[in-house]
């Protein structure tokens, strides 16, 4: 006999949980799901750090924080995944426009804006107010403009990897 769940109960009971033990080490998490792929079931959790790069360890730490408690509250077999959200994430929620604001984006708008020569362009996000869209500065221009959500495509996070010159090829013994 197959036994049924309702896989939005099920992450419903799961995000706060997460969210507790994300803010014990000072991590955000930005994406909780809870998906079925070739008859398995996947948690994935994508974490965020405003002081610093996501660590292994802040993966360790979430994963050994939430312990038991995935348990208790996933009925079934899974496996968990806990990541940063990449360099280069595409941003999914508004939450998200506040998180990352202040950071370097790519936005891809479904018409053009006046001043830009292209429907894809690099930008710094600068705000994110519900009733106006988005507040950015694009590259191409010196002032900001704003974007309502309904001409948005998508935001995808713009990060370069800084690489320490002095470790290229130097034995820092």
């Amino acid at each position: 006999m197959r036994e049924h769940f309702n896989k939005r109960e099920i992450l419903n009971s799961l995000i706060p949980v997460v969210e507790n033990t994300a803010m014990r080490y000072n991590l955000i998490p930005l994406e909780v799901s809870l998906e079925k792929e070739n008859a398995h079931w996947f948690l994935r959790i994508f974490i965020y750090c405003p002081d610093h790069p996501v660590s292994h360890l802040d993966c360790e730490n979430i994963t050994r924080g939430l312990g038991d408690f995935l348990d208790e509250l996933i009925p079934f077999k899974y496996y968990l995944e806990v990541s940063s959200p990449g360099l280069n994430r595409k941003l999914k929620s508004t939450r998200e426009y506040v998180i990352f604001r202040g950071k370097d984006v790519v936005l891809k708008v479904k018409n053009p804006l006046e001043g830009l020569s292209s429907k894809t362009f690099r930008a710094k996000l600068v705000n994110y107010e519900e009733n106006v869209g988005l507040t950015v500065l694009p590259e191409q221009t010196p002032e900001e403009i704003c974007i309502s959500l309904d001409n948005i495509f998508s935001v995808r996070l713009d990060e370069d990897i800084n690489i320490n010159n002095q470790n290229k090829g130097e034995n820092n013994d």
